[in-house]
């Protein structure tokens, strides 16, 4: 059949990293590939009480319709909630999204037409470029260090395109690098976004999953002109599966993106925001998020340990405050999605992301992003240990 698609399936492409990692579906292999909370600390006992609770006292409201906005008593415990990072707003300001993923969409489709371009920290989460791929964009990728992404080159880059659209940015515990960026280059992110008229994303999914250092307020917190997109997420703070984010703009624009939403959409499920409501009315999140922040310190320990081991000492490592991710950068020789294919996979049996898909642009291909959250403490030693040793081999 010679389908005539729109221009912009050419941009919607498998990726050969996502290929890659299905090899690691065998059992056998131990995979610090995906960005997977642990499951064993989701709230499973408690989720099925509300969810009773809510289909007997509510099902019938559960159940039907309701505004694409979402469910109003959800949306004011998350105004509540963000004042902490510094975040005042009214309830019309907030809306309830499918997860973090697509209010990256939304703003693409609200702000990009073919063409006009998008900033990001290079590199950048990938998942951030599949959604903005669809609208034609052009990247440019502004380096990073250990204080997020670096304002002087940012300022270059606003000057020499001065219609740019987007700047995207993940500042906490950034995915993939797990780099935080400092509270002055957020004050002057903001600046910059001001003098050159340009909307800022901030995708903010895992600034709850802090376990060292101290919290720092929102980007949104410092928006003086309505220019900062928030967006927040429940998937690593309660559950991935129940497909619940929040995204926070201005009046003008939150409508906008509302609409959008409703055209893509209609709603989230009902039922979920019922539960989540009634979750945060019946126990306590932030002791939960506590257990959380726990378990992954202790995680994200056990395998630092084991990388300084097992690890030869050309491979160095980010030392990320909180979040899921580590970010290794080999040496220049060492391909990562080669030494995955050829050496990772069949014989360490250990799968991880190879970090040439995370650059917008300009490939760099000796880095990889590794996960501590999802694996075993079993398996984060075994596996290190075993990816260590073929990593000295070739060092």
């Amino acid at each position: 059949m010679n389908y005539k698609f729109a221009n912009r399936i050419e941009r919607v492409k498998p990726s050969a990293i996502r290929e890659l990692l299905k090899l690691g579906a065998d059992p056998s292999i131990i995979s610090f590939g995906g960005g997977y909370p642990d499951p064993e600390i989701f709230p499973i006992e408690k989720l099925r009480k509300v969810y009773d609770q809510v289909l007997l006292e509510e099902g019938k409201l559960a159940l039907q319709y309701t505004g694409t906005e979402g469910l109003m008593a959800l949306r004011e415990k998350l105004v509540n909630r963000v004042k902490k990072i510094g975040i005042s707003c009214d309830v019309d300001n907030l809306f309830i999204i499918q997860g973090g993923q697509q209010g990256l969409d939304l703003a693409a489709k609200a702000f990009i037409d073919y063409g006009d371009i998008i900033i990001t920290e290079n590199p950048t989460f990938l998942g951030a470029l599949a959604a903005f791929n669809p609208y034609e964009p052009e990247y440019i990728g502004v380096s990073m260090d250990e204080n997020g992404m670096r304002m002087d080159e940012l300022e270059a880059v606003l000057q020499k395109h001065p219609n740019a659209k987007l700047i995207y940015t993940v500042p906490e515990f950034q995915n993939p690098t797990g780099v935080t960026m400092s509270l002055e280059r957020r004050k002057t992110l903001v600046d910059l976004a001001n003098k050159y008229n340009v909307v800022i994303v901030e995708d903010s999914p895992y600034r709850e999953i802090r376990y060292e250092g101290e919290d720092l307020p929102s980007i949104k917190s410092f928006d003086t002109e309505g220019r900062v997109i928030h967006i927040g997420s429940f998937s690593k703070i309660l559950s991935p599966g129940l497909r619940l984010g929040w995204l926070i703009a201005d009046s003008v624009l939150a409508e906008k993106l509302s609409l959008l939403k409703m055209a893509s959409d209609t709603q989230n499920s009902t039922l979920n925001m019922y539960a989540v409501n009634r979750f945060m009315d019946r126990y306590d999140l932030d002791e939960h998020i506590a257990h959380i922040r726990e378990t992954y310190k202790h995680k994200k320990e056990l395998m630092f340990q084991t990388l300084h081991e097992a690890f030869p000492k050309s491979v160095t490592y980010t030392n990320p405050q909180g979040g899921l991710f580590t970010w290794l950068t080999f040496p220049q020789h060492i391909d990562t999605k080669i030494l995955m294919q050829e050496r990772s996979l069949p014989i360490a049996k250990v799968a991880y992301v190879p970090g040439e898909s995370f650059f917008p642009n300009m490939q760099e291909k000796n880095h990889c992003r590794i996960n501590y959250s999802y694996m075993s403490e079993e398996n984060i030693i075994k596996g290190i240990t075993n990816l260590g040793k073929i990593v000295k081999e070739m060092c």
